[in-house]
Parts: structure tokens; sequence; C-alpha cells
């Protein structure tokens, strides 16, 4: 498998983990988050960053603001809590 099939098959499976996180599947999210991870360490890609920013680094959960994850601004950078209780933080500019 090329690294182009393997960033366009990272793309169809963040679009099938946003997907079944809208639907309620959080098992089924994991799974394509997991496999995502795993193809683009095979391939040694990296994530496509609103991708690899929206997945939870400890449950592996797709994140939806409001439904499994709480968003917060603060002092020049976004918070992100999951459910599994993981806080994530990234800058960001006025």
């Amino acid at each position: 498998m090329s690294a182009e099939i393997a960033a366009e098959r990272i793309d169809r499976l963040a679009g099938l983990a946003e997907a079944a996180t809208t639907a309620g599947e959080f098992d089924r999210s994991r799974e394509y988050v997991r496999l995502a991870r795993r193809l683009a360490e095979r391939h040694r890609l990296s994530l496509p960053r609103k991708f690899a920013r929206s997945a939870c680094d400890d449950c592996d959960v797709f994140q939806r603001p409001g439904v499994n994850v709480r968003v917060r601004l603060q002092r020049g950078r976004v918070i992100r809590r999951c459910d599994c209780g993981a806080t994530a933080r990234y800058p960001y500019a006025d």
C-alpha cells in the first residue's frame, strides 16, 4: 500500500469515526481511530491536525464538543476535557 492510499484511508477512517461518535457508537469510533493511528505509524505519516486534535490520546474516542468532550478557552489556549478524564491543551492566536 502506498503512502497516498494510506492517507486517503486515514481520511476515510476519520470521517467514519466522526459519524460513529455522532450516532453514539463510541466503541466503533475507538476502533476507527485506532486503525487510523496504526496506518499512520506503519506508513510513517502524520495524522491530519484536525483529526489528531479531535481524538482522545487516552481512550482513543473521537471527540464531539457537547457530546463527549468539554471545550473551554482560557488565556490563549483551548482546553479539551474528555469524558474519560483526559485533558488536552492547544495554543491558539486571537
